[in-house]
Formats: C-alpha cells, sequence, structure tokens
C-alpha cells in the first residue's frame, strides 16, 4: 500500500476516536446536570430565561420552573445550565472579599506623584524625561522633508 492512504487512513481513525470521546463527555456532563436537577436549583434555559425548579415530573420529562411572579412548564432537555445548585453554601462576608473602596479621586494620584520627589531607586516605575517639541515645529519637518514622488511618465 502506499504510504499516503495508510497516512490518511490512520487520521480517519483518530478523527473517529475524538469524536466518540467528546461525544461520551458531553453525555457524561448531561447526565450529571440531569442528576443534580432537584427542587430549589436556578436553572437557565435555552432562550435565556432563568427561573428556579418548583417540580421535576420524570415519566414526562418535564420540569415546572417560576421564573418571577410567573411558572412554566419545559421539557426536561430544554434547560442548558444549573446556575446555583441546592448544596451550594450562602455566600456570607462578601465585604470581607471586596477590595476596599480608596480610590483616589480625579486627579488625586498625579498629584501626589507631582509632589513625591523624583527617586528612581525607590520608585518601582521610574519616570522618563522628554523633551517637548512645539506642534508647529512638527507640522513644518513633515512639510518639508515629504518626498517627492516621481512622474510615472518616461
Amino acid at each position: 500500500m502506499d504510504p499516503t492512504i495508510i497516512l490518511m487512513l490512520g487520521l480517519v481513525v483518530v478523527l473517529i476516536f475524538f469524536m466518540f470521546r467528546n461525544g461520551k463527555k458531553r453525555q457524561a456532563a448531561q447526565q450529571e446536570m440531569q442528576n443534580n436537577m432537584r427542587p430549589g436549583v436556578e436553572v437557565m434555559l435555552q432562550g435565556g430565561i432563568f427561573g428556579t425548579v418548583l417540580s421535576i415530573d420524570d415519566e414526562e420529562n418535564r420540569v415546572t420552573l417560576q421564573s418571577g411572579t410567573s411558572s412554566m412548564v419545559v421539557h426536561r432537555n430544554a434547560i442548558v445550565q444549573i446556575v446555583t445548585p441546592v448544596d451550594a453554601p450562602a455566600f456570607e462576608g462578601a465585604d470581607a472579599d471586596l477590595a476596599p473602596d480608596d480610590d483616589p479621586a480625579f486627579g488625586e494620584r498625579v498629584a501626589e506623584e507631582l509632589a513625591a520627589p523624583a527617586d528612581s531607586t525607590d520608585s518601582p516605575n521610574p519616570t522618563v524625561e522628554c523633551q517637548q517639541i512645539p506642534i508647529q515645529q512638527i507640522l513644518t519637518e513633515r512639510v518639508t522633508k515629504r518626498p517627492r514622488r516621481r512622474s510615472r511618465l518616461p
């Protein structure tokens, strides 16, 4: 047999292997989500509607959801994602993990940098001295240094 045919067949076999592997992973994730679904869980439907599971009918594959003030019955496969599982602990101490609100007021940070002495050894970000060139000088240099176009006529 030709080596290119063997290589092509090998690539096809590898492709089929990965297709089956990814399909099994998706099925396992779907099955795990279906097993974790029980009343009180907040879920998201395919259309992006969020709701809380009220009851599950395994025989009919229907789920009763409450979204806001209304309730609806949907097919079990319409649920895409479990947003908050029932067993998840309530998040307490939200203020403990947040960064303090000590952002400087507008212009305050700049004023502090200007007031501090410019010592490049202590500062993690040393300042760079820049030469200020008037805009008129830049424009005249661009006009005078522009390359001339050559005509294409002989």
